[in-house]
């Protein structure tokens, strides 16, 4: 049986800004963003968020719900400093270390350097090590798999450590709300609730070909995922072809300038999944699914690396631009980088991009 940690940095950018500018703590903070209503909220502190901001939020929604809500910038070459550290203190119990984004990871300690033994007293010592050498808080959930690890670490939020053993994990999955479960987002959620699904107690009362013919090839993973199986191993290598994000919207949109908003979102999120992997790639894919199903795809590539939010917000709303939208509605936009350059690289930005 695997020992599994999750580690996810509580409110990271936010945090780090808090700790290295003494004015900005207790005091709610959105880093990304502006004042003047512009842009999205890379991540907000947590006096923010007790007035409902939370990443990937417009500007504008933020300050209606936190009026002094104080914006900084994004010092992303910290963070990335910050992040190095974490995992030098992960690797001192394992090299088995899957990173998810600059603020969280996969750790199994199953067999762990230190021959400590014990995967919640391993959790206890990274919290520390990282409270004492960073003077930040993490939150880790300690399970026999990746999924229940994953959830654990969000239980007890911030500076949380929760354990879930095989004796518990049915229970626990079967009291969990829908909401709650790693792959159900916000529209998948409501689409469970019409069928009279709300936690995971009414999830197991599916077979896995009725999810699969509700949610087509998520259903699987949903019934595996409510009876606490999950195979997958923590992978430290993996080798992408591409990364990307994409979202589909509760209702379809016919507003440019309401599409380049989520694209705005995706951009985000896509570059905090490339900042993780420390990859850039020269070739972006947008990929736009009608209110008739109908899929439309373009990309580009070009002389430089791609990897920070601007460059493919440019990128994404240029080639959105070339797409004729007229009396169409979208229901899904999806951002993708492939054509990978796997090393920390910063080329200047120049050279003719091709549309193709």
């Amino acid at each position: 049986m695997r020992k599994i940690i999750h580690v996810d940095m509580d409110s990271f950018y936010a945090s780090v800004e808090q700790r290295d500018f003494p004015d900005l703590r207790g005091k709610p903070v959105a880093v990304g963003g502006s004042p003047d209503g512009r842009g999205v909220v890379a991540t907000a502190s947590y006096e923010a968020r007790r007035f409902g901001v939370k990443s990937a939020m417009s500007s504008r929604q933020a300050l209606q719900l936190c009026p002094a809500l104080i914006f900084v910038r994004p010092r992303f070459d910290v963070y990335k400093e910050v992040s190095i550290h974490i995992r030098e203190i992960f690797k001192r119990y394992t090299d088995l270390i899957e990173p998810l984004s600059l603020d969280e990871a996969y750790l199994d300690v199953t067999e762990d350097k230190k021959a400590v033994g014990s995967a919640i007293e391993i959790a206890k010592q990274i919290k520390q090590a990282i409270q004492d050498e960073l003077n930040l808080t993490a939150s880790a959930g300690v399970s026999v798999n990746k999924f229940i690890a994953k959830i654990a670490s969000d239980y007890h939020k911030p500076d949380g450590l929760t354990f879930i053993g095989p004796s518990k994990i049915v229970r626990f999955l079967e009291g969990l709300p829908i909401e709650r479960f790693f792959g159900v987002g916000k529209v998948t959620a409501e689409k469970m609730k019409a069928k009279g699904i709300h936690n995971g107690r009414d999830l197991k009362l599916f077979s896995e070909e009725q999810l699969i013919a509700g949610f087509g090839k998520s259903g699987s993973f949903f019934y595996n995922m409510v009876r606490g199986n999950d195979e997958r191993p923590v992978r430290p290598n993996r080798v992408a072809k591409s990364i990307g994000v994409e979202d589909t919207f509760e209702r379809d949109i016919a507003d440019v300038e309401e599409m380049k908003l989520e694209l705005d979102l995706l951009c985000l999120k896509l570059s905090k999944r490339l900042e993780a992997k420390a990859v850039s790639g020269r070739t972006l894919t947008l990929k736009a699914k009608f209110s008739d199903f109908t899929l439309l795809t373009r990309s580009v590539t070009g002389g430089y690396f791609l990897r920070t939010h601007q460059q493919l917000l440019d990128e994404s709303q240029a080639l959105l631009d070339k797409i004729n939208l007229e009396g169409k509605k979208v229901r899904l936009l999806g951002v993708t980088v492939s054509n990978f350059f796997e090393h920390e690289f910063d080329a200047p930005r120049n050279g003719q991009l091709t549309l193709f």
